[in-house]
């Protein structure tokens, strides 16, 4: 079956937001946009962190593309948000066909606050103290780590990070946590409620119910 140019471009588009989002996860997201049809521009989308799905609009640069032929084909390393606040460093390239019009748009989006709590523990790590400081020791449970460490590599396997998870994926890490004895531990639920980005209630929501003493 023959396909047009147009399609053929997207086509090709679709393996490398896979190709890409793999090897960018969990930190980079990239959709991919048909320009051809901006209120429905997104065609796919990889290692999801701003929420948004197949089908949604396209963005303001989108639009711009659309509209101005002469548009740069390459915008780099600008700054931009997600929805829910968090930093992001964005890259956009413009995709034409034969003819010189804009087809389609690959899109990155790097989450910068992870690069920035990142950039932090190495800074942490290289620290030293000279040799006559005295002995010191932390009160906090070596447990909590634990519990941050399984929530984050919960996430990371579906490609994401916590504030990525879907309600559904929530649930089902929270009850995984305290499978795991996790969720018994003090602090718990802050801590829980603090790296999926929701209230303690909704953490306290996800909690197996256990059935009543008869």
């Amino acid at each position: 079956m023959t396909i047009s140019e147009n399609e053929l471009l997207l086509r090709e588009g679709k393996k490398i937001v896979e190709a890409l989002g793999r090897t960018l996860a969990p930190m980079v997201e990239v959709v991919l946009h048909d320009l051809t049809r901006p209120a429905s521009s997104i065609v796919a989308i990889s290692n999801n962190l701003s929420g948004r799905e197949v089908g949604d609009p396209t963005t303001v640069i989108g639009l711009a593309r659309i509209t101005d032929p002469d548009f740069p084909d390459i915008l780099q390393n600008y700054p931009n948000q997600f929805p829910d606040g968090r930093p992001a460093k964005s890259t956009s390239i413009g995709l034409r066909n034969s003819g010189g019009e804009y087809v389609a748009a690959l899109c990155l989006n790097v989450d910068v606050s992870m690069l920035t709590s990142v950039a932090a523990s190495l800074s942490q790590l290289a620290q030293t103290e000279p040799a006559d400081t005295p002995i010191r020791e932390s009160l906090a449970s070596p447990r909590l780590d634990e519990l941050r460490a399984t929530l984050d590599r919960f996430a990371a396997e579906l490609n994401k990070t916590p504030h990525a998870l879907s309600p559904a994926q929530r649930r089902q890490a929270v009850q995984q946590l305290a499978d795991l004895g996790l969720m018994d531990l003090k602090n718990a639920q802050a801590v829980v409620a603090s790296m999926l980005g929701v209230a303690r209630p909704t953490v306290y929501s996800y909690l197996p119910q256990k059935d009543p003493s008869p």
